[in-house]
């Protein structure tokens, strides 16, 4: 500890701060940390530099920053909040090593160790602390059918027909809020369904739902909404039922 001086001691202080801000900011932003954790490792180099007399180290730990720093995959978004457990046990491996340190420990690999593994625990509980979860958007309901409800100028739900009944599909390329559906023409309300039965109150990007429609059903109506927002659609679909198809007359 002898060989580190005041000024690097500051500098290294600074730059694990500065690291920890952008984590937080980062969070708030709900990107969690990737390869952003290099920095964690790369200040350790830049610690033990000094105290063995290494200056390839220097360049080793300025590479590792620069990763953290500029790598396309730094920060991911993601849509749950980081887990708290993992960083929690680096904290501690850290801690446990760290007061081998203030007992008057001179391994220098010890204390650039228990530097890097408290740097990267507090960083994962940090993002943990500081990310804003999404804002809960409530399921769609009944009372959505009596709204003033919009169509798309482009089509966010496609519907196709086989033996089982109407295959729904979400072409939007973005989550989409089911209220219900109705056979064209009638008073119905019905939940949508995957077609292995189950109801589903969001239709992910390109998942489908199966509509049991009969053979003298001659349409569909969809009532659904986007996941980030208010405004009710409405999904028409119109076909020759199939009880009736021989009879069909091409103009």
């Amino acid at each position: 500890m002898d060989s580190l001086s005041l000024p690097l001691a500051v500098t290294l202080a600074v730059l694990a701060a500065y690291w920890l801000g952008r984590v937080i900011r980062a969070a708030r932003m709900r990107l969690a940390p990737r390869v952003t954790y290099w920095a964690a490792p790369g200040l350790g180099a830049l610690l033990l530099a000094p105290m063995l007399d290494v200056p390839a180290l220097f360049g080793v730990g300025a590479g590792l920053m620069l990763l953290a720093e500029y790598w396309p995959q730094a920060f991911v978004p993601t849509r749950t909040r980081p887990s708290p457990g993992w960083p929690f046990v680096v904290t501690l491996l850290g801690t446990g090593l760290g007061v081998n340190v203030l007992r008057g420990s001179t391994d220098p690999w010890i204390t650039a160790v228990s530097a890097a593994l408290l740097l990267a625990g507090l960083a994962g509980l940090l993002a943990a602390a500081a990310y804003r979860p999404w804002p809960v958007t409530p399921a769609l309901t009944f009372a959505a059918r009596w709204k003033t409800v919009t169509t798309p100028d482009w089509p966010e739900l496609t519907v196709t027909l086989s033996e089982r009944g109407a295959h729904l599909r979400n072409v939007s390329g973005r989550a989409l809020r089911m209220a219900g559906w109705s056979p064209a023409g009638l008073n119905a309300w019905y939940p949508v369904r995957t077609p292995a039965g189950e109801a589903v109150q969001e239709l992910a990007a390109g998942q489908e739902a199966l509509l049991p429609v009969h053979g003298h059903d001659h349409g569909v109506r969809v009532w659904y909404a986007p996941a980030r927002g208010e405004a009710t659609h409405l999904f028409r679909a119109d076909w020759t039922p199939t009880a009736h198809a021989e009879d069909r007359v091409l103009n």
